[in-house]
């Protein structure tokens, strides 16, 4: 073994310790309190284990946006194609919070499956939506999206112009 190397004991109680924290974490998604909730989804996102997509996925039903939203987010994150259908389902929730979750989400899952409801999605009665729309549909690189971001420098929403022609500039850039 190298000097200076962890030792596989370290590593496997590293591994150990990161295991029991997602457990942890997944026990206070089904919290009663609703800021331990969304702190569990928020945390993670940043830990990204794919245990974690099943009782996320069950999160995206929360009674409050608060947790669904993040739970969305941290889906795309975590990047188990588990997570596809429902946060396509989740994109056309009637929470504008939810649905700017699942654009994130999608939009970091990375599945172009998602392209036809990002577009959808650019017709969006709130701006904000529509803004993240644009992102994921920067992010996934289809070159279907193109026309649609084109029309959305004109948005009246300053925040969907610039997010629809950064969006633009990534596709271009990709080509």
């Amino acid at each position: 073994m190298p000097e200076g190397s962890p030792s596989p004991q370290r590593i496997q109680a590293e591994e150990d310790a990161r295991r029991r924290t997602v457990r942890g974490l997944i026990k206070l998604l089904q919290s009663r309190h609703l800021d331990e909730r969304w702190k569990a989804a928020e945390a993670l996102e940043r830990v990204g284990d794919a245990t974690a997509v099943q009782p996320l996925i069950d999160a995206l039903n929360d009674p409050f946006v608060d947790v669904s939203w993040i739970a969305a987010k941290t889906l795309g994150t975590i990047g188990n194609g588990r997570a596809y259908d429902p946060l396509l389902k989740a994109l056309s929730s009637e929470e504008k919070w939810l649905r700017i979750g699942a654009a994130i989400g999608l939009g970091r899952l990375g599945d172009p499956r998602a392209v036809p409801a990002l577009i959808e999605k650019m017709k969006d009665r709130d701006a904000l939506v529509r803004k993240h729309a644009a992102w994921a549909l920067g992010r996934l690189g289809d070159k279907s999206a193109l026309e649609v971001l084109k029309e959305a420098t004109k948005d009246p929403d300053r925040r969907v112009r610039e997010s629809a022609g950064e969006a633009l500039a990534r596709l271009e850039a990709a080509s």
